[in-house]
């Protein structure tokens, strides 16, 4: 089993490799966002503990999205493997996270960081905005500190993660095929 953290900050195209990487190697897709949406609906016990945070503004505790991830690992024991995506967040979550892989008898195999210079993640988010009806994709200031928010944030995941040697580096930037033959190599290498 390889279990991928797919990284990288908005804009950088993790969506559409995303999606090119589950339908080739037929990966488990993890998005904790569609994780929450999921559980709330179903109106699980996980669902309506979160539903409970959220209702008040506040966010979900990391304790109750790794029990969710562990449904998802639990509910998949077929599974070629799993891509994480939206998760982990924090050096919290990364330590969080390798302890319920390991009561799995798995780790973390890669995470592939995608990497995409700050002007090329604006241009790309105010062409997404023209489309997307995402209020936070029009306004340059506010992709600019989205941006910062990332680097401050979640860049602790890559570092904590490359004490490890998991993180490698992918040029984001170039034909989304270009991008995702690079992927892809990095992937069949560990397979």
């Amino acid at each position: 089993m390889i279990n991928i953290i797919l990284f990288g900050p908005p804009g950088s195209g993790k969506g559409t490799q995303s999606e090119k990487l589950i339908e080739k190697y037929k990966f488990k897709h993890i998005s904790t966002g569609d994780l929450l949406r999921s559980e709330i609906a179903a109106k699980t016990s996980l669902g309506i503990e979160a539903k409970n945070f959220m209702d008040k503004g506040q966010l979900v505790p990391d304790e109750v999205v790794i029990g969710m991830i562990s449904h998802v690992l639990e509910a998949n024991p077929q599974a070629k493997g799993f891509l994480f995506d939206g998760f982990p967040r924090t050096k919290a979550q990364s330590e969080a996270l390798d302890k319920l892989l390991h009561e799995k008898h798995t780790e973390i195999s890669l995470v592939l960081a995608l990497t995409v210079s700050e002007d090329e993640l604006v241009k790309r988010l105010l062409n997404r905005g023209l489309t997307s009806g995402r209020s936070d994709d029009v306004n340059e200031e506010i992709i600019r500190a989205r941006i910062i928010e990332y680097e401050n944030k979640t860049m602790a995941v890559a570092d904590y993660y490359k004490q490890f040697n998991k993180v490698i580096a992918i040029k984001g930037e170039g034909s989304v095929n270009d991008i995702f033959n690079l992927l892809c190599k990095e992937i069949d290498n560990k397979l």
